[in-house]
């Protein structure tokens, strides 16, 4: 919470009688104090000095590849032979991760609130698919949403016009809201100052902030009173990442107090963290792309060595996490990742700031070799990070399914096709100038690549691998057809 009147005014009176303040001789401190005025929780702060702390030890952030081993094998989905139980849905709340503006894409608002099928948004489908659920089990589902201030009250408008009837049993609420973090001066390590805009002198702290946004909110311990045992957590633009009551009975039955969903990489997935063995201790562990050295990017992209993704479809025992939380004394210590960008954003210019983030399937290192990582098909992972996911999205290569889940279309074998835009539809007006007439058939399609303006009609099948390059500035018309293996 906020310092009262009384407690600035005593801080402020020490400040007085000391000739140089702790918080200006401690650079961490001048952080705290920072968080503290903003109205940080405990956990937020705790969390961030734990980063901050790391970054100032000058200790290697990098996971280089000698320090780790490719995972070979897993258990598989399609393997488990387990009967479902669907007694744990009453035990068990579904979150879906929803502070992003998709500001990468355009947008001023939730990417959640963005139409994916007809007039259906990302949030319509979740919604619909918990209502599903509830209504096929003949039972409760718990479900939450971690808004951030920028996504919350648009969000929450739209559950409680479209969908009235989705609150939670008791008195448990619909969302509660990640924390923030300072930026760090790159210059001196220093907070970041930015008079012109206060606010962009804070950043999102990455989805790691889930563990000590739980616990500062009390939302961890709200669901523990409440009986909630297990939780699914998954991005709000992944809606194939729906409750799966055979994952979760495995997951009940494996008393793991962590599970990892994970797919097989694919050319597309190259950037993305992969799965991998702590050559010190044997235990799973996740390495971001930013983790990794640039001398062993070409080994990171190698998707036959490094075989699984993270999808971050996270499975939960609560009361390990709340034992976990206390043990580290409110902290969950995941590794740290520094992101250098410009305080303005907008403003190229402007001074370099250290952006500290974490990640929420780092833990799984932090949980030992009680953490475990399961293989699941590729139908459970359809997020949309830039336009030409959105593209492939809104087309036949993906499905919506009678639970409202979407999935790529069977024919894909798994597959999803490669999409590659110019920077010219990186924001979705743009592309809305490409495909006016709805998305083109991208059912065989194995590659399209997009270069230069142009419209392309109604009725247009693109099979294989398709180039459409125009070096000039007036768009060009791609009729009604079918285009196969073709550049135009």
């Amino acid at each position: 919470a906020k310092q009262s009147w009384w407690e600035r005014l005593m801080e402020s009176a020490m400040d007085c009688l000391s000739p140089k303040p702790s918080y200006l001789t401690n650079p961490t401190l001048r952080f705290v104090r920072k968080m503290k005025h903003a109205g940080c929780t405990r956990s937020a702060i705790d969390a961030f000095v734990h980063n901050y702390e790391q970054l100032r030890s000058a200790a290697s952030m990098m996971i280089p590849e000698d320090a780790i081993f490719p995972v070979d094998q897993l258990p598989a989905l399609e393997d488990i032979s387990v009967q479902p139980d669907r007694s744990l849905l009453q035990h068990t709340v579904m979150l879906k991760l929803n502070g992003g503006l998709g500001t990468g894409m355009g947008l001023e608002k939730a990417k959640s609130l963005l139409p994916i099928s007809g007039d259906d948004t990302f949030l319509d489908l979740i919604a619909k698919q918990v209502l599903h659920m509830r209504h096929a089990s003949g039972g409760s589902l718990a479900f939450l949403l971690m808004n951030s201030f920028s996504t919350s009250a648009d969000s929450m408008a739209l559950l409680k016009h479209n969908f009235p009837n989705l609150s939670n049993e008791g008195e448990l609420p619909l969302e509660f809201l990640q924390n923030k973090a300072p930026k760090v001066s790159a210059a001196d390590l220093s907070p970041a100052s930015w008079p012109a805009n206060p606010e962009l002198e804070w950043c999102p702290p990455g989805h790691g902030d889930l563990y000590p946004a739980m616990e500062g909110s009390g939302t961890l311990d709200r669901l523990l009173r409440e009986g909630y045992k297990y939780m699914f957590v998954s991005n709000s633009d992944n809606l194939g990442a729906t409750m799966d009551l055979t994952l979760l009975t495995w997951f009940a039955q494996s008393g793991a107090p962590f599970a990892m969903e994970v797919a097989a990489r694919t050319d597309s997935d190259k950037k993305g963290g992969h799965l991998a063995r702590s050559a010190e201790t044997g235990g799973l562990l996740l390495r971001e792309s930013a983790q990794c050295p640039e001398e062993d990017e070409a080994r990171f992209a190698d998707v036959n060595r490094h075989r699984f993704f993270n999808t971050n479809n996270l499975w939960l025992d609560l009361e390990a996490l709340q034992k976990k939380m206390r043990l580290g004394k409110g902290v969950m210590p995941l590794p740290v990742m520094s992101n250098k960008k410009t305080v303005d954003p907008r403003d190229k210019a402007s001074a370099a700031v250290l952006q500290l983030e974490t990640a929420m399937g780092a833990a799984i290192q932090c949980f030992g070799a009680e953490a475990k990582a399961i293989l699941t098909p590729r139908s459970r992972f359809a997020p949309v990070k830039t336009t030409g996911d959105l593209l492939a999205l809104k087309s036949d290569a993906y499905e919506v399914t009678p639970e409202h889940c979407v999935t790529l279309a069977p024919e894909r074998k798994g597959v999803p096709p490669i999409i590659k835009l110019d920077g010219s539809y990186k924001f979705c007006d743009q592309l809305a100038t490409l495909i006016p007439d709805g998305a083109p058939s991208l059912l065989r399609c194995t590659k399209l690549t997009v270069e230069g303006p142009f419209v392309i009609e109604s009725g247009v099948v693109f099979e294989g691998e398709v180039k459409l390059i125009n070096p000039s500035d007036q768009p060009r018309t791609v009729p009604a057809g079918v285009y196969k293996d073709a550049t135009l």
